[in-house]
């Protein structure tokens, strides 16, 4: 059942997680390789660290999954791959579901699958392909009790800020969020407003369904922490942080400063100390 499988994603104590994502190579774009060239060795040093999960494909997971390590980060399994993240954008964009990922997720050991669905200026065929995507997965989630994260992502227009820029117009993501909760998430994986402060609205129109919050690009310590802080003080349930922690000098100090904000309630100062 799904509840089994989400109590090993979210922490007993704070209810809350912190899934670590680098499930980047799956996208064919060499700029997301920078920290994770030698995956083994990335994924060790994030189990060092204890995230509550660490995001991956299924041609990584198993680098996860077969160390002797008791307890371990969950498995979150990365189920759809996509063109659309380039500075230029090819002829053609898609969003490809991989086949039969429930059952894979099962055999990888995974507590969560996680799936796109893009709202990108002027490309609508791609939010198609990845509705088409959500309506296959969310009955074989249903029926083999595998919680289905959602990742609502609003794209700026590729002209003005190519290379996966977000947009972080609070009157577009929050429709986005709604029709994600629509179509059946148990998880919401979601980008930050431009304005923390009103991120309250975006898990308000979540309902009872948890926000994790996406970290996007790579910004300094500081924003990043005190982002976070003033996040998880808006309702959010955890983050989804990928590039901020991978591309830092850091990525287990990193790691742990953004697990004691969650965790320990720590300040954005404290949790700074802990990376020194």
């Amino acid at each position: 059942m799904k509840t089994a499988r989400l109590n090993r994603l979210f922490n007993p104590q704070t209810g809350r997680c912190f899934d670590v994502a680098i499930d980047h190579g799956f996208f064919n774009e060499a700029s997301f390789l920078a920290g994770i060239e030698n995956l083994p060795k990335a994924v060790a040093t994030l189990v060092d660290a204890a995230p509550d999960a660490i995001q991956l494909t299924v041609g990584q997971a198993p680098h996860l999954q077969r160390l002797p390590v008791r307890p371990k980060p969950a498995l979150v399994l990365r189920t759809d791959v996509a063109n659309v993240y380039g500075n230029q954008l090819p002829r053609t964009l898609f969003s490809r579901m991989i086949e039969e990922p429930v059952f894979q997720a099962l055999r990888l050991d995974a507590t969560c699958v996680v799936v796109n669905l893009f709202r990108i200026p002027e490309q609508p065929e791609v939010t198609d392909q990845c509705i088409q995507n959500i309506l296959r997965l969310k009955p074989q989630c249903d029926h083999y009790g595998m919680p289905l994260m959602i990742e609502p992502l609003v794209f700026k227009t590729n002209a003005k800020a190519g290379g996966y820029m977000v947009d972080g117009d609070p009157q577009k993501i929050i429709p986005l969020v709604r029709q994600a909760v629509e179509l059946g998430a148990d998880i919401i994986k979601a980008d930050p407003t431009d304005d923390v402060s009103i991120y309250h609205k975006v898990v308000e129109t979540a309902g009872c369904i948890p926000v994790l919050v996406r970290g996007g690009g790579r910004v300094s310590d500081e924003i990043i922490l005190q982002r976070t802080a003033a996040l998880v003080a808006q309702g959010a349930r955890g983050i989804v942080y990928g590039r901020n922690i991978i591309q830092h000098p850091n990525p287990a100090a990193m790691t742990r400063a953004l697990m004691a904000i969650l965790h320990e309630n720590v300040s954005p100062a404290q949790a700074f100390k802990l990376l020194a």
